[in-house]
């Protein structure tokens, strides 16, 4: 068995190679004339072209370099720090741990699947020695979960109202804030999770290290979602994009920066209350369809800290694409209200716009991989060397991926390679997705919530 410091070399390794790789292929780094997409330089585009013809090319080609703050922040996370840790150890007891709060959210539209997983939550933490802990789900329509010292069932009233017409989700998480339902303390903690997240020990672990530390005031860590049965395989490995971002990007922003400067994910998310409190979900309506991107942005300008916390939970991808989709559309829409609301200053959200413009002008960069060949036009070295080095990078995010979910020890090397052999098909795939999720997604109805089915059939005794 590799230890984990030999698995990240060996990852490293790779990754160098796979760049290096294509930039040589895509003549980002030029060994003579071998490069597939060398620029012809005898081509002199505003004679080819014409004035508006290459004035367009150069725009196409510039737009390439909106996701390149991103890409590097995942390149430097994915190298920098360990990306195979071991398993995580306890620093302290966890009798000595401040209250926490597991907090699940739902609409109740699938009351086996909450109540199976609350269950199986409960059980993981007791497994890993957590004692002063509450799980409480927050749902719309009565779950009626079995009565137990350990859980509670808060549902929200159809007459309640924000002062600011917050909704959906935001609706629900606000109304756990006020004085005449919230039962914690300040110095309490609340472990956010939807409704299909499933703990792990060394999550529940990584958990207890963060808040007997105390330093900071929120934290995330990383979600797979190649666990238990898997409903859809390409959904699954289109995912897998996500698993590497939580390794790069998010852990390097929080590790290294504590601020959440590209944002975080609505699930696997630690507050302490106080500090939830004085954020607040009740963000309008703007604040309503992405409102764990609201809430981290209002959170990094009020000048709370962030931080990365071991260990991995457990979810699903979409089971249909429509599904995938609809998920993708609405992520697309609520993080662009974020930054274009007059509520987060600009210096907050410059590094999340760049991040939410370049998912909006994915077609644009995706017609470079035909204009770059089919019309050539000459560029400084350095352009091409970073073209080529996004596109690199973004590749090997799903190979590192499949890597980090599709365990050699769980599924075998055979499998393993016939995973990382199909993301010649999935990468493709999920570029068209991607492209279609954001076509509509400014052009289709707004300020809508799409909650995705993550329910898996039948009832499972647990």
């Amino acid at each position: 068995m590799l230890s984990g410091i030999v698995k990240h070399y060996l990852h490293c390794l790779l990754f160098f190679t796979i760049i290096i790789a294509f930039e040589i292929y895509s003549g980002g780094i030029k060994l003579g004339d071998s490069g597939f997409f060398v620029p012809n330089s005898d081509i002199d585009p505003w004679i080819a072209y014409g004035f508006i013809g290459t004035c367009v090319l150069y725009a196409l080609r510039l737009v390439t370099f909106l996701p390149l703050p991103q890409v590097l922040f995942n390149f430097v996370g994915l190298t920098y720090y360990n990306a195979f840790p071991d398993k995580v150890v306890l620093k302290g007891s966890p009798l000595l741990a401040p209250f926490i709060c597991i907090r699940v959210v739902t609409r109740g539209d699938f009351p086996q699947l909450v109540k199976n997983n609350v269950t199986k939550n409960m059980n993981k933490c007791l497994d890993a020695g957590l004692e002063n802990f509450l799980i409480e789900v927050v749902t719309d329509k009565a779950i009626n979960l079995e009565s137990h010292r350990r859980i509670r069932e808060i549902v929200v009233p159809p007459s309640y109202r924000t002062k600011t017409g917050a909704l959906f989700k935001a609706r629900a998480l606000q109304y756990c804030l006020e004085d005449k339902i919230n039962i914690l303390s300040d110095n309490d903690w609340v472990v956010h999770l939807d409704e299909e997240t499933l703990l792990t020990e060394n999550s529940v672990k990584g958990i207890l290290n963060f808040v007997v530390d105390g330093k900071h005031h929120f934290g995330q860590g990383l979600i797979t979602y190649a666990n238990e049965n898997i409903v859809n395989w390409l959904t699954t490995l289109a995912d897998s994009f996500r698993v590497t971002d939580d390794m790069g990007k998010l852990k390097l922003q929080f590790l290294m920066f504590h601020k959440p400067l590209f944002s975080w994910k609505g699930s696997y998310v630690v507050t302490q209350v106080a500090a939830e409190k004085a954020v607040s979900f009740d963000n309008g309506l703007d604040g309503s369809i992405a409102e764990d991107c609201f809430f981290a942005m209002k959170a990094y300008s009020l000048g709370y800290s962030f931080n990365f916390i071991q260990g991995e939970m457990w979810e699903k991808s979409p089971f249909t694409l429509w599904d995938f989709i609809q998920q993708r559309k609405r992520w697309i829409q609520g993080i662009l209200l974020v930054v274009h609301s007059k509520s987060i200053p600009l210096k907050n959200k410059l590094l999340l716009g760049c991040s939410c413009y370049s998912w909006l002008t994915l077609p644009l960069s995706v017609s470079n991989l035909i204009l770059a060949s089919k019309f050539p036009i000459p560029c400084n070295p350095i352009i091409d060397f970073l073209c080529a080095f996004t596109a690199a990078v973004n590749i090997y995010m799903y190979v590192f991926g499949v890597i980090k979910s599709f365990t050699m020890v769980r599924y075998g090397p055979v499998k393993l390679i016939l995973y990382l052999s199909s993301l010649i098909l999935v990468i493709p795939f999920n570029l068209v997705i991607e492209n279609i999720a954001v076509i509509w997604g400014i052009f289709g109805v707004k300020h809508k919530f799409y909650v995705v089915n993550k329910n898996i059939g039948p009832s499972i005794t647990v």
